[in-house]
């Protein structure tokens, strides 16, 4: 099987602080992504993790440094102006609506791509009728892509908690970005539910060609999956590199691996 090819950077962070009051969740974090890799982020709890994807979507503002997507550097943006750039993001607690189907969850991702006003929507007429019609054709694709076809009328909260995540991953795939940021995508699942979570995420980034930040406590999947890997520990970066690279960083085995791993 022929080794994919690795593009030139997308995305830049760049000496990234962050302090909340008096403390400092993130301490001049520089770390890059490149077009079409997979990029984890790795750390114990409360390394900092999740705030670093926070910087990068648009949720925190940063005290100092910049993040800077294919040569644009965005500071005080919403992340609605951020996902309009392509960034589209997953959460570590569920966000989804419980009481709304398969599919109308997935729909909400599409709301970015709307061309038609409120007005035209409301009316359900003409326009707003065939815009949504093409949209549910790009969801259906998603549902198929997902295998969750059999429960895509079913409200989400009567869903198993890996198909949930699963509803969570096609809902960002829906407003098709060229950068996918993952928070835990596979916290809290059996064994198979996260052998499954891996082969969607490698045909995202295979078959959509959509580059991937994780973040994932398991050491496995980071390993098997990742192209390169960032390492924070107290809101520093210990360490970054390819897997094999990491594994045997003196620093991270200390902080995260454990000394006996």
């Amino acid at each position: 099987m022929p080794s994919k090819r690795i593009g030139d950077v997308i995305l830049e962070v760049k000496n990234i602080s962050l302090s909340f009051g008096g403390v400092k969740a993130l301490t001049d974090i520089s770390f890059d992504v490149r077009e079409h890799e997979v990029r984890a982020i790795i750390g114990p709890n409360g390394a900092g993790k999740s705030s670093m994807l926070n910087c990068i979507n648009g949720v925190y503002q940063p005290q100092q440094g910049a993040v800077t997507l294919r040569g644009k550097t965005y500071r005080g943006m919403s992340p609605r102006q951020v996902a309009e750039m392509g960034v589209a993001r997953t959460f570590q607690n569920l966000a989804l609506f419980k009481g709304m189907s398969v599919l109308d969850n997935i729909m909400t991702g599409r709301n970015l791509r709307m061309k038609r006003g409120l007005f035209w929507q409301a009316l359900h007429l003409g326009p707003a009728r065939r815009e949504e019609t093409e949209q549910r054709e790009v969801v259906e694709r998603i549902i198929d892509f997902l295998e969750i076809q059999a429960w895509r009328k079913t409200p989400v909260g009567r869903l198993p908690y890996g198909l949930q995540k699963r509803v969570d991953l096609g809902r960002a795939l829906a407003m098709e970005p060229s950068l996918l940021l993952l928070d835990e995508p596979m916290a809290g699942m059996n064994v198979e539910e996260k052998q499954d979570m891996c082969r969607f995420i490698l045909d995202v980034n295979d078959e959509f060609g959509t580059t991937i930040v994780l973040i994932e406590h398991d050491m496995g999947v980071v390993m098997d999956i990742s192209d390169r890997v960032v390492v924070l520990d107290y809101g520093k970066k210990i360490g970054d590199g390819a897997p094999d690279e990491v594994r045997r960083n003196e620093d991270v085995i200390r902080a995260y691996l454990g000394a006996g791993h």
